[in-house]
């Protein structure tokens, strides 16, 4: 539901005699993940890059529903038929999925999952779905139907033929636990960039801020802007490279899981806070939700601040960002 290149990290390599930076690519939880530790040399830097892969793999195992041996996979086999006992960790996850789902009226839903794939964003779609197609395609999409059991620590979805997800939300929740561990051993910066969800921490070697590229919608290759980020995350959910066009109308490749209709209105939406995961939550919300709602829930939060382009080129910001200090041009 999110695109995942809007975002890179500008970095200007730089090997002191105090630090060193070193960056690993890999593939996990589906996509990919780009790993930077600053550490007083090579050897420890690539330790602390193993213990982040270690981390994240552990992760995807747990909530990965396109593992079958995953708790999140028992959870969707055993839909409609009975509750099943989780982790802490996996209960608390869907807990706050849950939150958000509740917050945003649906536009996140954590049993998205379970939407039919009737959009097609490769080229081969002709005309729209039928609203009936569309109806059906959400059918089984609906988060009041998630059974939450704290006292046993149990998830039971009522319907047959439910799943939940985690999808991005997972890969924003597993950047920020690997920048909090990360922290707790007492490495000083770095940045965890899980197919564009990034949580960062410190300074790079030479003492300047990470530096977070965003894409600019409307010119292939080009940044909008380029914004220090200090102890914290991005995420950006954009439609500028998957979206069909009928009637004059522009249909983002993101759904809202409460319609089964497309996103219209916004061409991408970056947002900036504390958590990546929970950036991660809101940028798809504010998609759907559109740029009037959006931007009301959004500034709700002062902790988050968030950039909205509109598919006419226009751009806006919340309350608390000013994005002439940041823009290329």
């Amino acid at each position: 539901m999110k695109h995942y290149l809007a975002l890179f990290a500008l970095f200007f390599f730089f090997t002191g005699h105090a630090q060193v930076l070193r960056k690993r690519t890999t593939m996990l939880m589906g996509g990919r993940f780009d790993i930077t530790i600053v550490a007083r040399d090579s050897a420890m830097a690539e330790a602390n890059i193993d213990e982040v892969i270690a981390e994240i793999t552990r992760i995807e195992n747990l909530i990965s529903d396109w593992k079958p041996t995953s708790q999140v996979s028992e959870v969707n086999a055993c839909a409609g038929i009975r509750p099943v006992h989780v982790d802490m960790e996996v209960f608390e996850l869907t807990e706050r999925a849950m939150a958000l789902s509740i917050l945003t009226n649906g536009a996140f839903d954590i049993s998205f999952a379970a939407m039919d794939r009737i959009w097609k964003f490769d080229g081969s779609m002709t005309e729209m779905p039928t609203a009936k197609a569309i109806a059906k395609s959400v059918e089984k999409v609906g988060y009041q139907n998630i059974i939450l059991d704290k006292k046993h620590m149990t998830i039971f979805l009522k319907r047959k033929g439910m799943k939940i997800g985690f999808g991005a939300l997972g890969e924003g929740y597993a950047t920020d636990r690997c920048r909090d561990m990360m922290l707790k051993k007492g490495v000083k910066a770095g940045i965890v960039n899980g197919s564009g969800d990034m949580s960062a921490w410190g300074k790079q070697p030479d003492g300047s801020d990470w530096v977070i590229g965003i894409t600019d919608p409307k010119r292939q290759g080009a940044l909008f802007a380029v914004v220090p980020l200090r102890q914290g995350a991005v995420v950006t959910s954009g439609s500028y490279e998957k979206f069909v066009v009928f009637n004059n109308k522009r249909y983002s490749h993101i759904i809202n899981p409460a319609t089964g209709y497309p996103a219209t209105g916004l061409t991408s939406v970056t947002v900036f806070g504390p958590s990546a995961e929970r950036a991660n939550g809101f940028s798809t919300s504010l998609m759907v939700l559109g740029k009037n709602a959006g931007m009301k829930l959004i500034n709700n939060f002062p902790e988050f601040s968030c950039i909205m382009i509109t598919d006419n080129g226009k751009v806006f910001t919340s309350k608390n960002f000013d994005i002439s200090d940041y823009q290329t041009q």
